[in-house]
């Protein structure tokens, strides 16, 4: 250390004068001597041949012991190249940080960091690209079973048993399937986290095959022939609301998704040319969907045309021609028919398609999945456009509603299609 040119003595005697003064101590140390009497202990340095001073504490609470102390371990940062007063810039940073989160703790304000707004800003960021009820299952899947217990946490801080024992909260009620869902959202957060720079590390993936598994569950359907046969004449024979029976009739012969069928449009169906194009707004994996339309479909739709062509919809509410019916509407007259929920539901009509289509006609399984709007690839991993197939699939399609009409007659025997 350098000569000690001052003592404890001096400081004590030290008096204020008109303008400020200092007692040095060597080696850049000083202390400084203000008119108010207040007396602080300055280190003057050079870094990157730039002049600094730093302040190294206030007499007397820092007795000339300790200010020599602080300024020696400000040398020695400057010996390793790094500027003592960013290092006391970056602390005071942090301690800032740390009483903004606990008083946005204290009020329940989510931090920026923390697990909640870290999903919210994931969720804002990409769920415009999303169908509207698959963002909604999402954000109520978070807000019930995740923020609760972790969406205050820095999203960096939250180890894998805290995130398990969440998800386990979720399984002890059943709810299986939303478990894993569940962790394959936060996994999703988790990512962008790293992305955005808030954490290191996915811990979800340290959770794969943690939680219980899901026992595989197959939406109920109709799909021995003679049955297929009852259930479409049955829907024939539905006397209520007409708007309903139309869409009872068509849903076998198209096979697209309960909310695809429920939320037609008529910009989206060419009757001329017996084609719906549904939009990728709303189709679930956001690509646009091509429909050929059977000569069946096609008399269906001109039919229900000449009720509801001048509205938006093709099937409008029955309330209300401004909304599209009810997601409830079909199963409804299905249960009203006496058809029950363990024999078939408006998604079984899809999987009525799939079987009969490749087990009983023997259509192949590439056409069938691109019809059912299924990610298909071709050979080079890429993926089919929605014309793919086109001229075989409007067969396909043909071929479908000319069985199904012949299943209205009992003891029909199929005959196998071509596949080539």
């Amino acid at each position: 250390m350098a000569k000690e040119l001052i003592t404890d003595t001096a400081i004590k005697a030290a008096k204020p004068k008109e303008a400020p003064y200092r007692l040095p101590d060597g080696s850049g140390l000083y202390l400084l001597v203000r008119p108010d009497a207040k007396k602080w202990w300055r280190l003057d340095y050079t870094h990157e041949g730039k002049r600094k001073t730093l302040s190294v504490g206030v007499y007397p609470e820092t007795g000339l012991a300790l200010a020599r102390r602080n300024a020696e371990a400000a040398r020695a940062l400057l010996a390793e190249g790094v500027d003592p007063s960013e290092v006391r810039k970056a602390k005071r940073t942090r301690q800032a940080e740390a009483r903004e989160t606990e008083r946005r703790l204290a009020d329940g304000i989510p931090l920026a960091n923390s697990f909640e707004a870290v999903a919210r800003e994931w969720f804002e960021k990409f769920s415009a690209d999303w169908v509207a009820s698959h963002a909604d299952k999402i954000i109520r899947r978070l807000e019930r079973d995740i923020f609760p217990w972790l969406g205050a946490r820095p999203i960096a801080e939250i180890k894998a048993p805290e995130l398990l024992s969440a998800l386990r909260r979720i399984e002890e009620r059943g709810a299986i399937e939303t478990a894993h869902r569940t962790l394959q959202n936060c996994g999703q957060v988790f990512r962008y986290a790293i992305a955005t720079g808030r954490a290191e590390r996915d811990i979800s993936a340290d959770l794969r095959g943690a939680l219980v598994p899901v026992s595989k569950t197959h939406l109920p359907a109709i799909t021995d022939p003679k049955a297929i046969g009852g259930l479409l004449r049955s829907l024939d024979g539905y006397t209520g609301f007409f708007v309903t029976k139309c869409a009872l009739r068509l849903a076998p012969l198209v096979f697209v998704r309960p909310g695809e069928l429920r939320k037609a449009e008529w910009s989206e169906i060419d009757l001329d040319n017996a084609e719906w194009n549904i939009p990728a707004a709303r189709m679930k994996m956001r690509e646009p969907h091509l429909v050929p339309l059977s000569r069946q479909a096609v008399e269906i739709l001109r039919e229900l045309h000449a009720v509801t062509g001048r509205g938006r919809y093709v099937f409008p509410g029955a309330r209300t021609n401004g909304r599209p019916m009810s997601d409830n509407a079909v199963l409804a007259a299905m249960r009203r028919m006496g058809i029950p929920k363990e024999e078939m539901t408006g998604h079984g009509f899809r999987a009525m398609a799939r079987t009969v289509l490749d087990e009983v006609l023997g259509f192949r399984p590439d056409w069938i999945e691109h019809q059912l709007a299924h990610a298909v690839r071709d050979p080079n991993g890429r993926a089919y456009n929605r014309t793919a197939h086109l001229t075989k699939r409007r067969e396909m399609m043909q071929a479908w509603a000319d069985y199904l009409d012949a299943l209205k007659v009992e003891n029909v025997i199929p005959l196998r299609a071509k596949t080539a």
